[in-house]
């Protein structure tokens, strides 16, 4: 095949690529495009030919721009640019991110004629590259620890707790109530462990009977009992030389703990329905929303086994205890609802946020992002109001704002009733109605001074 077969078919052979081809004159009027081009981008070739490029709206080519010598951009100053990263809004709006390299095109008199660009979709490697660093934010920004997020000085405590068990291999239990996150704390002590490479098993306590809590705890053998038709691996066993995490383990049956006391001393466990001795490395994890002190008065939970598990004791603060870190939780589950539902809301109103955090929390921070949720399906667009709240944070909102009109109203009396009894204490309190030791009382509550009533 010689040049002029080549060119012949020049056509046909840049449009068998998959990278997209742009040749633009040295005034930035596009003078041709492949069909790469047209597929990465919705335009078509009639759409853009003899239009500027500007229309692509290329990031990276802002800062480039310039009039100067009569030229488009800078390329035309340059001779040709590195490869860049950079984005291009297709015809349908949406972003395209691309690889982006372009020279010059000169005729055999050296003179300028245009310039090519060549375009690589790397809108994968930008997906993958946005998952990467929201993964990293979550594990190492400030406002966070291992997904937990929170700077509270009760909350940093608690991260330096979760650092300090993750470097032993002694059993940990965390403290708090239900909703504060105690399976993010362990997930947290397995990611930053010395077992982190080996499995993190997990189970609830509480929602099993006693019989299907030990087959979960050690497995069984077929024909153990009725229903065993197969062998079953327990997740002492899932667990080797990994983390187990028990959730709940103040609601554990007496026998089972029992159990659960012998396979810490020996390390060994047997499965339902067989006496062979299977050796398992695990480190234990519990959690408990319970006193544990109380049920061991009650005979409710072994004293033995308390003392074995409650070697690294962690305690979770509930939310009403952090209320510094509420705006940092509210920001964070309402990014992940935004990624979720791909709603426009753009944040939260200042009073609904005040909401939030006169609010007591019983439910800590699971009722919180429950809350958000609930929200969620109210708002349609722009910022988060009191209208879209359930109804205990508003109404908890509503009787703030009514005992602090009330404050407002008593401390105005007060003062009026001071200031026509001359500051005489006894008669104030003849003019409000009240007994002395009343006035005195919202005296020190406002900080008001009798003397200053005194001619």
């Amino acid at each position: 095949m010689n040049e002029t077969e080549i060119n012949r078919y020049l056509e046909q052979i840049i449009n068998t690529l998959n990278e997209g081809l742009l040749v633009v004159g040295t005034d930035g009027t596009i003078l041709m495009i492949n069909e790469a081009f047209e597929r990465l981008t919705g335009y078509r070739a009639e759409e853009v030919i003899g239009r500027p490029c500007t229309l692509l709206r290329c990031d990276a080519c802002e800062t480039f721009r310039t009039k100067e010598n009569d030229n488009w951009c800078a390329l035309f100053r340059h001779g040709e640019q590195d490869k860049k990263r950079c984005a291009i809004i297709k015809k349908d709006g949406g972003y395209l991110h691309i690889l982006k390299n372009a020279s010059l095109l000169t005729g055999p008199d050296g003179k300028t004629l245009g310039a090519v660009e060549t375009f690589t979709d790397i809108s994968e490697v930008f997906r993958l590259d946005e998952k990467i660093e929201q993964l990293s934010r979550q594990l190492e920004c400030g406002d966070q620890f291992c997904g937990i997020v929170g700077k509270s000085p009760a909350m940093k405590q608690v991260f330096e707790m979760i650092q300090r068990a993750a470097r032993s291999d002694a059993p940990v239990i965390v403290y708090g109530e239900s909703g504060t996150g105690k399976d993010l704390v362990a997930q947290a002590i397995h990611r930053l462990g010395t077992r982190r490479e080996g499995p993190f098993i997990q189970l609830n306590c509480a929602a099993l009977n006693e019989s299907l809590l030990e087959s979960e705890l050690f497995g069984h053998i077929k024909g153990a009992f009725t229903g065993a038709y197969r062998h079953r691996l327990g997740r002492f066993e899932a667990a080797h030389g990994g983390d187990l995490f028990l959730d709940e383990i103040g609601d554990v049956p007496l026998s089972v703990q029992v159990k659960l006391l012998n396979v810490l001393e020996s390390k060994q466990i047997e499965r339902v329905g067989d006496h062979r001795p299977i050796p398992v490395d695990v480190r234990i994890i519990t959690a408990t929303n319970k006193n544990l002190a109380a049920l061991i008065e009650q005979n409710l939970f072994r004293e033995d086994f308390f003392f074995r598990i409650n070697v690294i004791p962690i305690h979770l603060p509930p939310l009403r205890e952090r209320i510094e870190d509420i705006p940092l939780l509210v920001d964070t589950f309402i990014r992940r609802l935004q990624e979720k539902t791909q709603k426009p809301v753009t944040g939260i109103h200042r009073a609904a946020m005040e909401a939030l955090m006169e609010y007591s929390w019983p439910g800590n921070v699971r009722e919180l992002k429950s809350t958000l949720e609930y929200a969620f399906v109210l708002a349609d667009k722009g910022p988060l109001t009191l209208e879209h709240l359930p109804k205990q944070p508003v109404d908890k909102r509503k009787g703030a704002g009514a005992k602090k009109e009330n404050d407002f109203k008593d401390k105005e009396a007060l003062i009026e009733a001071l200031r026509e009894a001359k500051g005489n204490q006894s008669q104030a309190a003849r003019i409000l109605g009240v007994c002395r030791v009343t006035v005195w009382n919202r005296m020190k509550k406002y900080g008001i001074q009798a003397n200053r009533f005194r001619a």
